[in-house]
């Protein structure tokens, strides 16, 4: 078996005495776990995918690196775990960007800059230019990123009836929970609805409650995780495209014998591949699951969410790279477009 390594987290605990007195005899450690955070439920698709990654890496590394998943957040909210990641604290996640450690990393939810999953996939996608500003931006940070994880096209979950859904011109008096991301804020704003930013925490609540008539920031997959039970209408409007990252700290990486390293980065990159190859189609089903759960899904028509891309990019693009920094958001921009 390969000589394998202790992970960032596991070197920031104190070591007992029987522990230290076990390196000193057996040497090196034989196995490492490695814990990787992600946002949904237990049986949710990105669940059942780290499982099937986690054997990859299990078989691969001969058992030398195992992956424990823990689901659901349970270590923290994932502005919490990329801190955690970033300082060693927690080893891997896969979860949406924590712009509060980088305003650039509102790049990632530039609205309407893709309109199908094409275009999604050119500018998201492994060489893209989103994807590879992601990677720099979580380099900074003591982060290496992995691999994308595309989820969905954004859209707007009301516990309403809508309101001119296809008009983004048509001011709808309908209050709707964004998250604190100023990109959707201004989304929210430009397409006709209220902006009202709540932590995700008390989103269904505040919708429950009627605080909120809705929420704008996820898509189908996630409206159905967290918020079916309060859906009544479904807009696809495109709010967005939804990638999430697999992280992992930097200095666990290096840590890593090479071969355990290569093996690790490997399945990073098939984990990768499926899910670019089934992500549209899974968007599809879950739109599917919320009308099968008693939503109304309002389907728009491609000019109608033309109208909607060209009105945001023309309101909020300039607000969002002033906030960013222009000459830098802008390359990425002129990147994608060409």
């Amino acid at each position: 078996m390969k000589k394998s390594f202790l992970s960032s987290s596991f070197l920031k605990k104190p070591l007992s005495a029987a522990m230290m007195t076990g390196l000193l005899i057996g040497g090196a450690v034989e196995a490492a776990t490695l814990k990787i955070s992600h946002i949904r439920p237990q049986g949710a698709i990105v669940d059942q995918e780290l499982k099937v990654f986690a054997s990859d890496v299990e078989k691969a590394t001969e058992g030398d690196v195992k992956v424990k998943i823990f689901a659901a957040s349970a270590l923290g909210d994932y502005t919490t775990v990329q801190e955690r990641i970033s300082v060693g604290a927690v080893d891997m996640a896969v979860q949406p960007a924590a712009t509060a450690a980088s305003r650039q990393m509102q790049i990632t939810y530039f609205p309407y800059v893709a309109a199908n999953w094409k275009e999604a996939k050119v500018a998201y996608g492994p060489g893209g230019a989103i994807y590879e500003a992601m990677k720099e931006l979580y380099a900074k940070q003591d982060i290496t990123m992995l691999a994308a994880y595309p989820v969905y096209f954004g859209g707007v979950a009301l516990n309403r009836d809508a309101v001119s859904p296809g008009d983004a011109n048509v001011e709808k008096g309908i209050k709707v929970r964004v998250p604190g991301i100023k990109s959707f804020q201004l989304t929210s704003d430009s397409l006709g609805y209220i902006s009202s930013p709540i932590p995700f925490s008390e989103a269904f609540t505040a919708v429950q409650t009627g605080v909120v008539d809705g929420v704008i920031g996820s898509g189908a997959e996630g409206y159905y995780a967290s918020f079916r039970d309060v859906t009544k209408t479904y807009v696809p409007v495109n709010t967005h495209f939804e990638a999430w990252y697999m992280l992992i700290n930097s200095g666990t990486l290096a840590d890593m014998d090479s071969e355990d390293r290569d093996a690790l980065q490997k399945a990073a990159k098939a984990f990768e591949a499926k899910r670019w190859d089934r992500a549209e189609a899974d968007q599809s089903d879950y739109e599917q699951k919320l009308a099968d759960y008693g939503a109304t899904i309002v389907k728009l028509s491609d000019e109608e969410l033309a109208a909607a891309a060209k009105k945001v990019r023309a309101e909020v693009w300039p607000q969002i790279l002033e906030d960013i920094g222009a000459d830098w958001g802008q390359g990425i921009l002129d990147r994608i477009a060409n």
